[in-house]
């Protein structure tokens, strides 16, 4: 055999060895593979993998306290955050946990598409929040970032600091989240967010109850994973070989629109 055939083989070899024990890796965290397609000149990618919802189970911390919901709550039982206007034609329904990978990756690709549809009031969209990753890995992360979030909601100021969330996302096997230092450093970057009723609302946990009433509506509801996106009623990653891009995310809201 020549060296050139030699050298091949072991850089097969290697490349087998490494997918197993990605395959491994996998395995262990117990998680599906967030895999994307390229969209447009920009390279914008949809989400089409999920966590698996029923890979681990919420630890309880969040049961303490009356429920109270943040300001504004809509839906059943209260347990959504609205962002965009009342009278937009098209809801937008997702499920989100602060830490986890998939819904970064969602809110990073479709953020801005989002945003454009509610400014122009034709979408509006409806967050649950819930703690998902908190019961795969442990921690409180998941809680205290949905918690803090909720207390920006009573303060106006939920989107700007759900986004702020989502782009310094730490690591999901490190709970930086868990920290109340951290979440109140983050709020810093929102402006007219923080305030001693904002800080008290976060140390508090105030709304710990209502994000795990949300947890237990989502967990009702047996959906797939986080994040679940519905558009007007319809899972937007339902078909995995097309799912629904930014693009045609804006075609659809807006065709709806037009409708009158």
């Amino acid at each position: 055999m020549s060296e050139n055939s030699e050298a091949k083989r072991s850089a097969r070899e290697r490349l087998a060895q490494e997918r197993e024990r990605q395959r491994a890796r996998d395995k262990r965290r117990r998680t599906l593979i967030v895999t994307s397609a390229v969209v447009g000149v920009l390279g914008l990618a949809a989400v089409v993998g999920i966590i698996a919802a029923n890979a681990g189970k919420d630890d309880g911390s969040s049961s303490a306290g009356p429920v109270v919901a943040p300001s504004g709550a809509v839906g059943k039982d209260a347990l959504a955050i609205q962002t965009g206007k009342d009278g937009a034609k098209s809801t937008l329904v997702v499920w989100e946990d602060f830490r986890c990978p998939a819904c970064k990756s969602f809110e990073t690709n479709y953020r801005d598409t989002i945003h454009q549809l509610e400014d122009k009031g034709l979408l509006k969209a409806e967050y649950h929040l819930v703690t998902l990753i908190d019961g795969n890995m442990g921690g409180s992360g998941s809680l205290n970032a949905a918690n803090a979030a909720a207390c920006a909601q009573d303060a106006g100021k939920y989107r700007a600091y759900h986004d702020v969330l989502f782009q310094n996302q730490p690591p999901e096997t490190q709970d930086a989240y868990a920290s109340t230092a951290k979440l109140l450093e983050l709020a810093e970057r929102v402006p007219g967010l923080d305030s001693d009723a904002f800080r008290q609302c976060v140390k508090d946990g105030e709304h710990n109850s209502w994000v795990k009433k949300s947890y237990d509506a989502f967990r009702a509801g047996n959906f797939r994973g986080t994040p679940t996106v519905q558009l007007n009623g319809k899972d937007l990653f339902a078909d995995q070989a097309n799912p629904v891009t930014p693009q045609k995310l804006k075609e659809l809201v807006e065709a709806k629109a037009a409708q009158g």
